[in-house]
C-alpha cells in the first residue's frame, strides 16, 4: 500500500485528460472513417414555463427493461461499398475529387491527434454522398465499415488461378486461423503484392540491469509498477475490497456485480474528493493465462519472463498511462509490461502488426498471407478482419504459429493498456455512516456488468476490466461462503482493486444538484449512478414528486439491479421497463401486459413528467446507458415529447434539447 507521507498535495486538479470517457472499452466492432480531399467549390429557441404541478406516474406501463432498438440504417458490407464504387460511370467519376491515400498507421501515434481522414470526412460530407448516393445512408455506410487504413489502396488480384500452373497458397490448418475467415481470393506464393506497409520501427529495447541497480521488486497481481501513474505524482491506489455481491440472478444475459471499496487511506489530493455521480478509474491487469499464452506462442522461456530488465523507450508516455512524454529508462520485467502496460485484447489489429508478423514468419504460406493483409491487394480482407469477429494478439499468434517476432517489436506496436472508468453508485460523503463500519471506514461503491464476446476456442471471453473485476468478485464471494467477511477477508486473502480517483467533475457529478426535480433514465448498469443520486436526496427530503426513475432491464426477474435499495419511496419514484416479453404462465399470475417495452417507450408515456421536469427551476433530465439503441432511442423520444408538448417542429425541438444540454439541464452519459 502506498505510503501517505510520500505524497505531495496537488495545488491544481490531477493531470489526466478532461475528455476521458467513463466506460468499458468496446470489444466488438470498431468505428472508422475514410477521407476525400477538399473540392474547389465554395463553400427557433423555445423556453418552456416552470410549473408547480404535482405529477405522478401514469397508468398502463409495465414493470420491464430496455434492450437495443433496431438500427435505422441498413447493414451493408465492404463488398457492397465496392459494388457501388464499380458502378460509377466515367462521367460521374470525373466530377469526383481524387481520393488521398492515408499513410500506414504509425507504431507510436501522437496522443490526442486525429487522423487526417477523420478530419476531412467531416468537411466533405457532400463528396461522400455524391459518391454513394443521396441522403445520409452512404456517409454512415463509409463511417461504419472503413478501416481508416486507406481503402483507395485496394487493388484486385490478377486472375492467375485461370492459368494451368496456378497453385493457391495453402491456408494454415488450425482453429484460430479458420475463425478469422480470411478471403484470399486468387492468392498464390508467386502473387505480386504492392503498396506493402513498411516494416515498423521498434521504439523500445531491453537490456540487462546494471549490477549497481537495486534489486527490482514487484507486486504483480496486486498493484501495477510504480511508473504507471494515471495522474502524476500519485501512484495507483490499491483499494481493499470490503464487499462484493452479484446483483443479477442466474440466467441473466449480462452478469452484474456490486463492489464496496475501502478508500479510508486514499492519499490527500487537495480539494479533489469523491463525489456523488463521479467515476473512478480502475487499472486492470491482463489475465495471467492470456499473458502466458502470448509468452508461449512467442517462444519466450519461462525463466526470463520474470527476470529484471532495463527498458529503454524512444519517447512518448508509454508505459506510464498519462505521464510526461519523454524517453525513459526503467527497471521492470517482461511479465510486468505484458500484464499492466500492453493492451493485447481490446483493440483490432493494424497493418503494421501484420507486416511485422510476416517479417518473422518462417512458413512460406503464413508469410505470404500476412504480407497479403498488409498490402493493397489484401485491403478488403484486412477491412473484414477489423469489422468482423473480435481478434486478440494471442489468436493471431495461434493462427500463424511460425511467426515469432521479438517481444520489444510487439510492444512497440501495441496500444497502452488504459484505465476503465466506472460510475459510483453511492454518495461517498455519507458512506461512513453505514452500519457495521468500524473505525470510521470510508467506502465507495460501484456496479460492473461483465462484457463478453465469442472466442475462437468456441467459448466466450470477457473484457479486460470487467473480467478482472468478475474474478475479484468471485474470489471475495467464495471467501464469504467460508465465513470471512469485510476486513477479515482482506487480512486473509488481501483482495484489492488498483484504482484512482478519476472523473469527479464528469457531467453526471458536475450537474447533480441537491434540489430541483430530476428525471433519471437508465438501462442496465447505467442505472447505477442514479442510486447515489437518490440516496443523497434521502438524506434531507422526501423523494416523492422530486425524482422519477425509468430503469430499463431485459427481464425484471433476472436483470433488475439495486431492487429494494432506493428507500421507502422506491415504488413511487421508480418505473421498471423490461424488453423481454413475459411468458404465458407469468402473464396469468401477474396480469402483466403482453408487449415488451423499451425505455424510450416509457419516456413517451411519461411525457407530462418529462415536460414538467425540463421546464422546472433547476430541473434535470439525466440519461445513462448504452448509446447504441437506448441512448439514440431516448433522445428521439425526448424530441417527440417536446414537439407534442411545446407545439414545435423537429428543428425547433432539436434546438430546444441542444440549449438544455448547454445549460446543464439535459445530461446524457452514454457509451
Amino acid at each position: 500500500m502506498p505510503q501517505q507521507s510520500s505524497h505531495r498535495v496537488l495545488s491544481s486538479k490531477p493531470n489526466y485528460p478532461e475528455t476521458s470517457i467513463p466506460e468499458e472499452p468496446e470489444i466488438g466492432e470498431p468505428q472508422f472513417t475514410i477521407s476525400l480531399p477538399p473540392t474547389t467549390e465554395n463553400n427557433g429557441n423555445y423556453n418552456g414555463n416552470s410549473s408547480d404541478e404535482s405529477l405522478t406516474w401514469s397508468d398502463g406501463s409495465i414493470d420491464s427493461e430496455a434492450p437495443l432498438t433496431p438500427q435505422a440504417s441498413p447493414q451493408v458490407g465492404v463488398g457492397e461499398v465496392d459494388e457501388k464504387l464499380s458502378s460509377l460511370t466515367p462521367a460521374t467519376i470525373t466530377t469526383l475529387p481524387t481520393a488521398t491515400i492515408s499513410p500506414a498507421s504509425s507504431p507510436t501515434p501522437t496522443p490526442g491527434k486525429r487522423r487526417a481522414s477523420t478530419t476531412l470526412i467531416s468537411k466533405n460530407g457532400d463528396d461522400i454522398r455524391r459518391l454513394l448516393g443521396t441522403g445520409e445512408a452512404g456517409t454512415k455506410l463509409i463511417e461504419k465499415y472503413c478501416c481508416g487504413e486507406g481503402c483507395c489502396m485496394l487493388e484486385k488480384l490478377s486472375l492467375d488461378y485461370k492459368n494451368a500452373d496456378f497453385v493457391p497458397v495453402e491456408e494454415p490448418d488450425n482453429a484460430a486461423y479458420k475463425h478469422l475467415g480470411i478471403k484470399l481470393e486468387a492468392l498464390s506464393l508467386d502473387t505480386k503484392l504492392t503498396n506493402l506497409t513498411p516494416l515498423p520501427e521498434s521504439t523500445i529495447s531491453f537490456d540487462s540491469v546494471p549490477s549497481s541497480e537495486p534489486q527490482h521488486t514487484t507486486t504483480l497481481h496486486v498493484q501495477p509498477p510504480s511508473f504507471v501513474k494515471p495522474h502524476p505524482p500519485y501512484d495507483v491506489f490499491s483499494a481493499p475490497v470490503f464487499g462484493a455481491r452479484e446483483l443479477t440472478k442466474p440466467g441473466a444475459e449480462k452478469r452484474t456485480f456490486h463492489f464496496d471499496l475501502d478508500v479510508t487511506d486514499y492519499p490527500d489530493e487537495g480539494e479533489v474528493d469523491f463525489k456523488v455521480g463521479g467515476a473512478i478509474g480502475v487499472c486492470p491487469p491482463n489475465d495471467t493465462e492470456v499473458v502466458d499464452d502470448v509468452f508461449d506462442m512467442l517462444g519466450i522461456p519461462k525463466f526470463i519472463r520474470n527476470k529484471s530488465i532495463l527498458l529503454r523507450t524512444g519517447g512518448g508516455r508509454w508505459p506510464t498511462i498519462w505521464g510526461e512524454e519523454k524517453p525513459r529508462e526503467l527497471v521492470t520485467t517482461r511479465r510486468e509490461l505484458l500484464t499492466w502496460c500492453c493492451d493485447i485484447q481490446s483493440t483490432p489489429p493494424v497493418k503494421p502488426l501484420f507486416r511485422l508478423l510476416s517479417e518473422y514468419a518462417s512458413a512460406p504460406n503464413e508469410k505470404k498471407i500476412l504480407a497479403f493483409l498488409a498490402s493493397a491487394q489484401g485491403q478488403a480482407a484486412f477491412c473484414d478482419l477489423r469489422t468482423g469477429p473480435h481478434i486478440t494478439l494471442a489468436q493471431l499468434l495461434h493462427a500463424f504459429p511460425s511467426s515469432k517476432p521479438p517481444l520489444d517489436a510487439i510492444l512497440s506496436l501495441m496500444k497502452q493498456l488504459m484505465p476503465r472508468f466506472y460510475s459510483l453508485s453511492n454518495d461517498p460523503i455519507i458512506s461512513a455512516s453505514r452500519g457495521g463500519l468500524a473505525g470510521g471506514r470510508r467506502l465507495i461503491e460501484m456496479a460492473v456488468s461483465v462484457h463478453e464476446t465469442p472466442d475462437w476456442r468456441s467459448g466466450s471471453r470477457t473484457g479486460v476490466g470487467s473480467g478482472f473485476l468478475e474474478r475479484i468478485a468471485h474470489k471475495f464471494i467464495e471467501a464469504q461462503a467460508s465465513g470471512l467477511t469485510g476486513e477479515a477477508a482482506n487480512e486473509v486473502l488481501d483482495i484489492r482493486v488498483p484504482m484512482f480517483r478519476g472523473l469527479m467533475s464528469n457531467p453526471l457529478s458536475r450537474e447533480f444538484m441537491s434540489d430541483g426535480p430530476m428525471m433519471l433514465i437508465g438501462a442496465g448498469v447505467g442505472m447505477a449512478p442514479f442510486r447515489g443520486f437518490i440516496l443523497n436526496r434521502l438524506k434531507n427530503a422526501n423523494c416523492a414528486n422530486k425524482i422519477w426513475l425509468v430503469q430499463g432491464v431485459r427481464d425484471s426477474n433476472l436483470d433488475e439491479i439495486y431492487s429494494g435499495e432506493l428507500g421507502d419511496h422506491e415504488k413511487e419514484i421508480k418505473k421498471v421497463v423490461q424488453s423481454r416479453k413475459p411468458n404465458k404462465a407469468r402473464l396469468t399470475l401477474t396480469g402483466d401486459e403482453k408487449d415488451a417495452k423499451y425505455v424510450q417507450d416509457e419516456v413517451r408515456n411519461q411525457a407530462d413528467i418529462v415536460w414538467f421536469v425540463i421546464n422546472a427551476l433547476d430541473g434535470r433530465v439525466f440519461v445513462c446507458g448504452s448509446s447504441k439503441g437506448m441512448g439514440e432511442g431516448v433522445h428521439e423520444a425526448l424530441v417527440e415529447v417536446t414537439m407534442a408538448k411545446g407545439a414545435l417542429n423537429r428543428e425547433q425541438a432539436e434546438t430546444f434539447w441542444v440549449n438544455k444540454k448547454d445549460s446543464g439541464q439535459y445530461i446524457a452519459e452514454t457509451w
